[in-house]
């Protein structure tokens, strides 16, 4: 019996047709509170999970279904009884999470939440989804990563936790971060105050990230030596980045020459990735995002990867989720429903004959 199989899983046996019954018996030195949640709160959301009678008696647990259902239950327990094991301390999400990995992937729940990327002021930073964990994994493989999806899936904030982790390990010297400043139709022209008053609020998503994962007292030095740079994108022209981190968040809001532009930065022994979500551009109209064409232009060159995440991905509030859905059913209908032109059919040009 395997390690992850500590749980001492006994063969199931027929209880009706179509049903069968196992039994999971958990490690003494395990907590069942850990395991079960406060009140069983973990409990009943396994329960609402799955169609399966689910009993506890001390540390035993008797599953009760049709043989997938009793089966998904009792490689659940597992995963999470390792998870336990490893110090993680479980929550709804958590479980929540587990459950869908166990059902729609051949990944382990184990091997993907207890993924450790950096711990820092009482807390561990993860992937949550099986999608974060490959995207993390591609930074890892790779020179030149895009981490392309919609809001709240992570994209950037992960790829800090992998810069501040690579520089703490002294693989590079300097971390370095940049976006344009370009948001939601505003312009800089009509923001009060100095050139860095007006970029600052842009920037400050990233200050917000680089707080939780660095001693705040220690990043205005760090910043002040230039070990951290926080920049708009128009900084980044004329440069070669050598031993740096570098990335661009917000993506989408590039042109595709300040793309080519930024890309064209890399330096030796530095690394780039890219986050955006090609879905909230928020350029001047007909300028067409940097983000959608460096897909075309770049797909298949070695050492650059795309890892593409989706509303299954979002980590936030899990109205997000839902809301990103919506958006894009939306786009789909709106697009089915627009004209489309009638081939052999040129269009007449505007303006006088």
């Amino acid at each position: 019996m395997s390690e992850t199989n500590d749980s001492n899983r006994t063969s199931p046996r027929s209880k009706a047709p179509g049903r069968t019954q196992a039994k999971v018996v958990i490690p003494d030195e395990h907590s069942m509170v850990s395991l079960l949640g406060s009140g069983d709160e973990l409990l009943r959301v396994i329960e609402g999970a799955f169609r399966a009678d689910i009993h506890v008696r001390g540390n035993e647990i008797t599953i009760t279904g049709s043989p997938e259902e009793s089966g998904t239950v009792v490689r659940l327990f597992e995963e999470l009884t390792e998870l336990v094991r490893g110090g993680a301390e479980l929550t709804a999400d958590a479980v929540e999470r587990s459950i869908a990995m166990l059902r729609m992937t051949s990944e382990r729940p184990a091997e993907v939440l207890s993924l450790d990327i950096i711990s820092s002021r009482g807390r561990t930073i993860r992937p949550k989804t099986v999608n974060q964990k490959r995207y993390v994994d591609a930074i890892d493989r790779h020179t030149i990563v895009f981490g392309i999806g919609p809001a709240g899936t992570g994209k950037t904030y992960l790829a800090m936790a992998k810069a501040v982790r690579a520089l703490q390990e002294k693989k590079v010297n300097r971390i370095i971060l940049t976006r344009p400043a370009v948001e939601a139709g505003e312009r800089l022209g009509f923001l009060p105050g100095t050139l860095y008053e007006k970029i600052d609020p842009y920037l400050r998503p990233l200050y917000d990230a680089l707080h939780d994962m660095l001693d705040p007292e220690s990043i205005p030095r760090l910043m002040a030596a230039g070990t951290i740079e926080v920049a708009p994108l128009a900084y980044m022209r004329g440069r070669t980045l050598n031993d740096a981190y570098i990335i661009l968040d917000e993506a989408q809001n590039t042109s595709p020459e300040q793309m080519k532009m930024f890309l064209t930065r890399l330096g030796f022994n530095s690394k780039i990735v890219v986050t955006g979500d090609v879905t909230q551009v928020d350029l001047p109209g007909g300028t067409q995002s940097g983000l959608r064409v460096v897909q075309d232009i770049l797909d298949g060159i070695p050492d650059i990867h795309f890892s593409r995440l989706t509303s299954a991905d979002v980590v936030r509030h899990r109205l997000v989720s839902d809301i990103v859905d919506a958006y894009g059913r939306y786009d789909e209908s709106q697009r089915q429903s627009a004209p489309q032109p009638i081939k052999g059919v040129a269009k007449r040009p505007r303006g006088r004959s």
